[in-house]
């Protein structure tokens, strides 16, 4: 308790349950109370004067000191003054609207907010994001405008407690709360309404991978309450697996585990259960980091997609039943792993868009961190705004819009800004929420870092939008009469539909008539919410259904489909009523409504959808592949006999390229032997086998290489490295083809891979000219390794002898990782009669990789190298990828500082950059042997093409300097060490049950037996070395940011 001598005024109130208590005087300079943290923010957990008689007579001398006080039985006073006066922001605003400040900087971190029905804002407060400051852990406050003023003046901490720190989403859903923690999601009640937490229940336990402090931010994310009555949410890739609170793990409706083990899911996920955590279904899998998911007044969901600093971050309506694409549906492998029909685009390539059975994306929005997002579904905003995404978009300090229209059976959208600043970086809208009287409510991260790597400040803001003329409104509702209920359903507010929902669905019959009357409603939104709650009353789901078939809107008609599956109704009967609907959004989704049925009427629906494709609508084509789920062999073969011979046209071509049937594999072969076919289709045909196995595939692979190799020499030589050591043994014509596969591939990858499988070491002489050619590509890497693998030593050390000839096999050599480079490198840099530029050459080869490093710090602990060859060496391993080598090369780093020294931040910051030369600097400084900018640089690394929208100078400064201190998500690097004690180091780009394959320095792919790993372990130090200004000098550091910043690409394709 504090009392000073500066008082200025005085309130005493009188609260419900005490005698009297006293809170602070104007400015905090009169503090008694109880602090509600050790943050210094406090709550209204005051003092009372029955628990503490001494307080009254302290009262009474400060009464007298004031000369006048002040009784009323009003509420308490905010816990800080300061909440309701932010600093003013220059937010740019979209037509007719304003942005007014809420609460300020003294809230610290919000994660996820939620507007209640009462106009109140919940705030999940992750003040422990990445940290334990706070050991009486984060908290779920409530912030309230008692006054009217628009101003958050009231604030209250309902629940607090380490088990929810790192804290990611809070739905209020009237006396309660589910709040998500990384790890867990808890559900909440206040049973006394006071407020606080009373009860707390665990619906779901997560398993956070590589968690930091327990957490990790690619996991549990924020609950929604659906229009249905079941709960929404979603899980990113760092989740692995949901359990009971007992431990049992999650099953979905069909038996299948929810864990991420591709049997079948994997990665990310969207997940709906009912209200007690039952029946739990997986709608989408296979995304990075889907932050949250939202559901509108239809049933579809709608979310965004974090990607890993490739421009290619993302917006999905999510398909029921859907992959996503992030990984490699059948190995797991990310986009960085070869493939056949590799897309060009990256943000293509991101998310596998052109393997079948992956869903289309809505949008690319490129560089980004995207969090919060809601469909708007109230009129107080603009009417561009209505019935649209509104995303927050903390990376590009942006809260945006994204208008969407039909697009054969899915949607395309476009991107509006609706609040940004380009002034003050700090801002970073975290959640969005809508109040009940339509105001759009933003929570602020207010750091100079978005939310998804570490914090600076311990702050935030909360901002409400809306016309600037509109006071902040709030007004009650009345659930218990029909006509007061079905008023609340019509809010844009979800907490006051959640309520609604309960009541009218608690009055039974009573309900229907006001019901009945909203579901002629001329809003399809309204009408839509009215009929899932009829659906909802005793035996009305029927009755709803019928009258949504009939609806004028092809999203109610969409609803219908949707009640009959929540309701568990024998759906083709409804499937029948629209199987010809004129609305391709409809026949979508009577196709989803297939998925697992398998009826024989269930199969002939889905070849009545499958003749109407178009063949151009990938959304219809995917939503076929998930209604064909369960039945593909019969789907398939009825639609054959149904089209005959059209089948090979290119409607019927692209169902064979999506069918999982079996029997579309040799149907794949029968096209990639067609003359008629366009051979620019072979590479998507090709990449379609892949998902397919067992006789099929064997009789698909035996007539593709029967046939002709001279026909089309770049398909056989694609379907040739399909075909295993045993197929050919028993195919003697195939064998006999290889020479014909070897003179197709020459200078490529799969030209050693052909050397190899083999054994023709004949070609020597070839993989020493793909190493002259292209000594620090992939195809001269791999050659100069393979002649190491058949232990063919003499051909290298001639070619080292020659300083005219040993360049390339110097440069080559310091990515092969073994014993054998480093012997060849070591005999170089130790060669006295080696030119002395060869000889650094061959030092600053040894940094590369991971065993010459190692060799290399022998060197030069043992002083086998001449002092002015120190510095270089040193230098090679501060560039070098493994943890103790830089150690090692840092303790000797005063060998490298520039004569001019050091400079601290603030002057790097002041000095004007020489943009022109900062190419100049990435190649000295190493940074393109593992980062990609445009078409220059190695596929390592992050790709930094957009790197100057996402990162301020200070921030690039930082990660140059600090790099373990901001690891971007997916790029922590792994430590390998195998039987044989040769150590790896990269990042995991494939890991199935047989091969580790990892991505080395130089974009390189190594793939690790996992019967060979003796150790393996995440590394917590970024793979990218400190120390790279002990290689540049200040001036060129300067310049290098300065290149950086102007790296910008476009937002989207």
């Amino acid at each position: 308790m504090e009392l000073t001598n500066h008082l200025k005024a005085l309130i005493v109130r009188v609260l419900p349950h005490y005698d009297i208590a006293i809170i602070s005087g104007l400015g905090n300079n009169l503090d008694i109370r109880q602090h509600g943290g050790s943050d210094g923010f406090m709550s209204d957990q005051f003092l009372p004067i029955r628990k503490c008689r001494l307080v009254f007579p302290v009262a009474l001398v400060i009464v007298g000191l004031v000369h006048s006080v002040s009784l009323t039985t009003a509420e308490p006073l905010p816990p800080q003054a300061k909440l309701a006066a932010p600093k003013p922001t220059a937010f740019i605003v979209a037509k007719g609207l304003s942005v007014e400040p809420f609460a300020n900087e003294q809230l610290s971190n919000p994660a996820s907010i939620d507007v209640d029905d009462r106009g109140r804002v919940w705030v999940a407060e992750a003040f422990n994001y990445r940290k334990k400051t706070r050991t009486a852990g984060d908290r779920i406050l409530i912030l309230e405008d008692s006054n009217g003023n628009g101003r958050a003046d009231k604030t209250r901490v309902f629940y607090q407690n380490p088990d929810i720190d790192g804290v990611h989403g809070v739905c209020v859903l009237g006396n309660k709360a589910i709040v998500s923690a990384p790890d867990r999601i808890l559900l909440l009640t206040d049973t006394d309404g006071d407020h606080k937490a009373d009860e707390k229940q665990v619906l779901f336990v997560g398993k956070v991978i590589d968690p930091i402090h327990g957490q990790h931010d690619h996991a549990i994310h924020a609950v929604m309450f659906g229009p249905d009555g079941r709960l929404y949410f979603n899980f990113g890739n760092f989740n692995a697996e949901l359990r009971r609170e007992d431990g049992t793990l999650v099953k979905d409706v069909f038996g299948q585990p929810v864990n991420n083990s591709r049997q079948p899911y994997q990665e990310g996920m969207v997940i709906r259960c009912e209200m007690d955590g039952s029946r739990v279904e997986v709608l989408g899998h296979n995304f990075r980091n889907n932050w949250e998911v939202t559901v509108d007044s239809f049933g579809s969901m709608w979310q965004s997609d974090n990607d890993n600093g490739s421009s290619s971050c993302r917006v999905n309506f999510v398909m029921e039943y859907g992959n996503y694409g992030y990984r490699d549906e059948k190995t797991g492998a990310d986009y960085r792993s070869r493939r056949t029909n590799i897309e060009a685009a990256m943000q293509r390539r991101m998310w596998h868009q052109n393997d079948p059975g992956v869903v289309p994306n809505l949008l690319i929005t490129g560089s980004g961190a995207p969090t919060g997002i809601l469909v708007y579904e109230g009129d107080l905003l603009p009417k561009q705004f209505r019935g649209q995404m509104i995303h927050a978009e903390p990376g590009r300090n942006r809260v945006w819009a994204f208008p969407a229209k039909q697009a054969g059976a899915g949607y395309s959208a476009r991107i509006v800004d609706l609040v940004r600043d380009d002034v003050d970086h700090n801002f970073r809208p975290s959640d969005v929420s809508i109040a009940p009287d339509g105001s759009l409510f933003i929570a602020d991260w207010f750091d100079p870092v978005d939310c998804c790597h570490r914090t600076v400040n311990d702050t935030g803001r909360i901002f409400r939008v809306a016309p600037p003329d509109h006071a902040y409104r709030v007004g009650g509702y009345d659930y218990q009469t029909p006509e007061g209920a079905v008023k609340a359903l019509q809010s844009p507010n979800l907490s006051a539909r959640y309520r609604a929902w309960t009541a009218l669905v608690g009055m039974q019959a009573t309900a229907r008539p006001a019901l009945q009357v909203m579901a002629s409603d001329p809003n399809s939104r309204f009408r839509a919410r009215a009929l899932w709650v009829l659906a909802a009353i005793g035996d009305g789901a029927a009755m709803a259904i019928e009258t949504a078939l009939r609806d004028k809107s092809q999203d109610v008609r969409v609803l219908a489909l949707r009640i009959a599956r929540r309701h568990r109704l024998p759906v083709e009967s409804f499937v029948q009523r629209l199987v010809r609907d004129e609305s391709a959004r409809v026949r979508r989704e009577c196709a989803v409504s297939l998925h697992r049925l398998d009826s024989s009427e269930s199969v002939q629906l889905w070849v009545e959808l499958a003749t109407q494709y178009d063949g151009k609508d990938r959304w219809y084509l995917e939503a076929l592949g998930i209604g064909e789920k369960g039945k593909e062999a019969a789907c398939l073969d009825a639609w054959m006999k149904t089209v005959g011979t059209s089948w090979k046209k290119s409607a019927g071509r692209d169902i064979v390229w999506r069918s999982r049937a079996p029997r579309a594999a040799p149907l794949l072969a029968r096209l990639l032997l067609d003359p008629n076919v366009p051979t620019v289709e072979h590479p998507r045909f090709l990449r379609a086998l892949d998902f397919h196995g067992g006789e099929q595939h064997r009789v698909a692979l035996t007539a593709l290489l029967q046939a002709d190799s001279k026909r089309n020499p770049a398909t056989y030589l694609e379907a040739f490295q399909r075909a295993s050591p045993e197929f050919l043994k028993s195919h003697p014509k195939v064998m006999r083809q290889v020479e014909t596969a070897l003179i197709a591939s020459k200078g490529t990858v799969t030209f050693v891979d052909l050397v190899a499988r083999f054994n023709r070491r004949d070609l020597i002489g070839h993989l020493m000219d793909m190493v002259r050619n292209a000594p620090e590509k992939e195809p001269g890497i791999r050659a100069v390794g393979q002649i190491i693998a058949f232990r063919e030593w003499e051909p290298i050390w001639k070619a080292l002898a020659d300083p005219n000839r040993s360049s390339p096999f110097i440069k080559a050599l310091g990515f092969v990782d073994n014993e054998h480079s480093r012997n060849y490198l070591t005999g170089v840099v130790t060669n006295e009669a080696q030119p002395e530029a060869i000889r650094l050459l061959a030092i600053a080869s040894m940094g590369q990789s991971s065993v010459p490093a190692q060799e290399l710090v022998k060197l030069v602990q043992q002083n086998r190298l001449p002092t002015e060859f120190l510095a270089p060496a040193v230098r090679a391993l501060t560039l070098s990828p493994g943890p103790g080598t830089r150690m090692f090369a840092a303790e000797k780093v005063h060998l490298l500082i520039p004569a001019e020294g050091r400079w601290p931040l603030k002057k790097l910051l002041a000095t004007a950059p020489d943009v022109t030369k900062g190419f100049a600097v990435f190649q000295k400084g190493g940074c393109i042997k593992c980062h990609k900018i445009g078409n220059r640089g190695q596929e390592f690394g992050p790709a930094l093409s957009a790197i100057g929208t996402k990162l301020t100078s200070k921030q690039l400064f930082s990660a140059i300097l600090k790099p373990s201190e901001t690891i971007s998500q997916g790029y922590e690097g792994v430590t390998v060490v195998t039987d044989q004690g040769v150590l790896h180091t990269g990042f995991v780009i494939t890991d199935t049950k047989e091969t580790l394959t990892l991505r080395i320095p130089g974009g390189l792919q190594k793939e690790v037996p996992k019967e060979s790993i003796d150790f393996r372990k995440r590394s917590k130090v970024s793979l990218m070395p400190k120390g790279i200004d002990a290689v540049l000098s200040p001036r060129e550091l300067v310049d290098l940011v300065g290149w950086l910043k102007t790296q910008r690409t476009k937002k989207t394709e």
